[in-house]
């Protein structure tokens, strides 16, 4: 079980692992060793996830999401099998718990007066500058 949030909790049976060999230095045990792992999350068929916060996990997977609708997290920082399984879940739950966040709503606003005139006395000023900088006329 993998508690994500106060709501939200994967169950073990959501989540595939698979372990396959790291790339990378280490040595011999590199090529002996299986510790990296491949951890696989349906998110279509997942029964625990809320649609909204499915619909938004899509949009933060990006390439880690495969078209059955599968996230696919690698993890092979550590040298255990243990330690990249657990990295693997604290990015997963770090994933969820981002999609469980329903971002604010933008609510359009006008300019203050205010800030409408010191735009245009910059502009002003600006031009007066710029006009100041051709040759000098004679009158």
């Amino acid at each position: 079980m993998l508690r994500v949030a106060v709501a939200i909790q994967i169950p073990s049976s959501e989540l595939m692992e698979t372990f396959v060999r790291a790339s990378g230095p280490g040595g011999q045990n590199v090529n002996k060793v299986s510790t990296a792992v491949e951890l696989r999350f349906d998110v279509g068929r997942s029964t625990v996830l809320p649609e909204a916060v499915r619909q938004r996990l899509r949009t933060l997977a990006g390439k880690r999401l495969t078209q059955d609708d599968v996230l696919v997290i690698t993890e092979s920082e550590h040298r255990t099998q243990e330690g990249n399984r657990a990295a693997a879940r604290a990015r997963l739950d770090e994933l969820v718990a981002q999609a469980e966040i329903v971002p604010k709503r933008r609510r359009a606003s006008k300019p203050t007066l205010g800030s409408k005139l010191r735009r245009l006395t910059e502009k002003a000023e600006r031009g007066q500058t710029k006009k100041g900088r051709g040759r000098p006329r004679d009158e």
